[in-house]
């Protein structure tokens, strides 16, 4: 590995370091803004420079390279951002003498909206789910994974959890009298989301059902920490296998695969919420969205909604 190499290496490493320490970013963030960087790193090094040495010129270069590797503008705009955020760490630990990073501009690109299930499929899942969980011919094993399934969508669809809040939920989230629980969200932020009956009560169903099959295979071991545990390195249940269960089911249930997974369910949840004349502060908040523009991406739905309430009320609308 060349010298420059180590030097983007060992800047990268002292840039996710804070990050993770001043910003509390999760795995997932550091993961992608590494990638983005080793890529970033991987071009200068072509071009022989490096971080310390990159100018404006060899980063327009660079955003050209990316449009030529056919990236679409919404991954070219994430990795500007994090070409961005870096040389403005560079600058602040005066590394760098400059920014040449700050008068760079990205693609122009709408804000895509979100794809959204009504609510007539959500139920039809919900049904599906609950169908499944009580069907008699199955194994022990194979019940207590649809529990869990039906489970795990009552509470997405009643909370709105991210997948990652969702999959990582303690047990003691399932206690009887919670009217709400506790999430760590990102930034390690936490925030306090409410439950409703259905989802307490599929919540109880399964840790039944879950403590009755630790009985019949005679575990003596102690109960795991996480509401949805697993025997992975996690110790729960993780994203990707509660994504894959999702699509299958949705397959089962009618809906296409491709229209179906956890991120689309917590869209619902949100879209559903404001179509029936939530807040949209509200929704921030339940989604533990930091900044209101995240959540503006509903704002079509509040909008339709204002057009069907004159459209409807108005004295002197059209009858």
């Amino acid at each position: 590995m060349s010298r420059d190499a180590v030097s983007d290496t060992r800047l990268t490493g002292l840039f996710l370091d804070m990050l993770a320490a001043e910003q509390g970013a999760g795995r997932n963030t550091l993961d992608a803004y590494r990638s983005d960087l080793e890529d970033l790193s991987g071009f200068l090094a072509r071009a022989k420079s490096d971080f310390l040495t990159a100018d404006t010129e060899t980063l327009r270069d660079y955003l050209s390279d990316l449009d030529t590797r056919g990236f679409k503008s919404s991954s070219v705009a994430r990795k500007l951002s994090s070409t961005r955020h870096l040389f403005r760490f560079l600058l602040g630990e005066r590394k760098r003498s400059d920014d040449p990073a700050a008068i760079l501009s990205g693609p122009k690109r709408g804000r895509a909206l979100p794809k959204v299930l009504s609510i007539a499929d959500v139920d039809r899942l919900l049904t599906q789910a609950k169908t499944l969980s009580e069907t008699s011919e199955q194994s022990p094993l194979q019940k207590l994974r649809a529990m869990r399934l039906s489970c795990l969508l009552e509470i997405l669809y009643a909370t709105g959890l991210r997948v990652s809040e969702l999959v990582a939920l303690p047990l003691s989230a399932a206690r009887r009298d919670a009217r709400m629980i506790v999430v760590r969200g990102k930034g390690n932020k936490e925030r306090l989301v409410p439950l409703n009956e259905t989802s307490k009560l599929a919540m109880a169903d399964y840790l039944a059902a879950l403590e009755a099959l630790r009985k019949d295979q005679k575990k003596s071991t102690a109960a795991s920490k996480w509401l949805f545990p697993s025997s992975g390195e996690s110790g729960h249940l993780t994203r990707q296998h509660f994504a894959r269960d999702l699509k299958e089911l949705a397959g089962i249930a009618g809906i296409a695969q491709r229209l179906v997974s956890p991120h689309v369910l917590r869209h619902a949840f949100a879209s559903h919420l404001l179509h029936n004349g939530a807040d949209l502060r509200v929704v921030q908040t339940l989604l533990g969205h930091t900044d209101i523009s995240t959540t503006q991406i509903y704002t079509h739905i509040v909008e339709e909604r204002l057009k069907s309430l004159v459209r409807d009320l108005h004295p002197l609308a059209d009858k």
